[in-house]
């Protein structure tokens, strides 16, 4: 009789729901016009482009945004900046807005601050869309930083208002005030992040902790993907990172072992279904 494999996807792993939101508006105007502009990635996942793109969605950057005319544009849930707004009304697009609500809020959060004239520092990584959407709520104007090292590079004024990108953790944006604090200056912080995706660590790490192998599933391009595998190998040594089924390696694995799937807020429930079923035939 042989040993196979016992597999458990975890259930808090897959879309946040401003990820499911944006798919979800894209395949409704797919079905109803059978194609759809978006601007940028939908989601960074390569294998879950490719497949609404087989749909008819069709990936456009900004120099394309520019050339078109009279189409209907999606903007994804990492939200825009007003330029994006400005140049589709000049060349009269219509923009189907998927922008999360969590963003959302956060570019009006920012947009008050920097109407209050506040010196902002916003902690998030430079040139990620969402990033771009909330320096555009300043006019280019607010700093961002990834690490507070980049930080203190600046000259800072003894009062700032601190935001940070709604991805980001929760501990090292709490950590990196506090660090202000300590060396005098005054922090107006506001806390926007994502408790859906910032509690995902916490989830994570019991999960990881199950299994005697895990495997991580996410795009290659996400950068929540990056850190939410690095937060399952240091809790358990034995994960595999692959961005697809193909990748799996039956090698890798002993008769009769415990396997975990997980993946980032980028990766379709599909994707690690595909992994379960592969691991399930080895």
């Amino acid at each position: 009789m042989p040993h196979h494999l016992s597999v458990r996807i975890d259930t808090n792993s897959g879309f946040c729901f401003g990820v499911i939101y944006a798919i979800q508006m894209a395949e409704d105007l797919l079905d109803e016009q059978g194609y759809l502009y978006c601007l940028g990635d939908i989601v960074h996942n390569d294998e879950e482009v490719e497949r609404l793109e087989r749909r008819g969605l069709r990936i456009i950057d900004y120099e394309q945004l520019h050339q078109l005319r009279g189409e209907a544009v999606l903007i994804r849930a990492h939200g825009e900046p007003p330029s994006t707004y400005q140049t589709a009304l000049q060349n009269n697009l219509t923009l189907i807005d998927a922008s999360c609500p969590v963003v959302l809020k956060l570019q009006n959060r920012i947009k008050s601050s920097f109407d209050r004239k506040e010196k902002i520092f916003i902690y998030g990584k430079h040139g990620h869309a969402e990033v771009r959407g909330l320096l555009g709520q300043t006019s280019g104007q607010a700093i961002v930083f990834e690490n507070l090292e980049e930080l203190l590079r600046h000259e800072l004024p003894q009062q700032l208002t601190l935001y940070s990108q709604t991805t980001k953790s929760t501990d090292s944006f709490y950590s990196i005030k506090q660090k202000l604090e300590a060396r005098g200056y005054q922090v107006n912080t506001n806390d926007t992040i994502c408790r859906q995706v910032s509690n995902r660590d916490k989830d994570l790490r019991r999960f990881a902790a199950q299994f005697d192998q895990v495997v991580f599933v996410s795009g290659t391009k996400s950068s929540n993907g990056k850190v939410l595998y690095q937060v399952c190998k240091d809790t358990n040594p034995a994960t595999h990172f692959i961005s697809k089924a193909e990748e799996l390696c039956p090698t890798w694995f002993q008769p009769g072992q415990s396997v975990g799937i997980c993946g980032a807020t980028s990766t379709p429930m599909w994707q690690m279904e595909q992994v379960r079923d592969t691991l399930l035939a080895f």
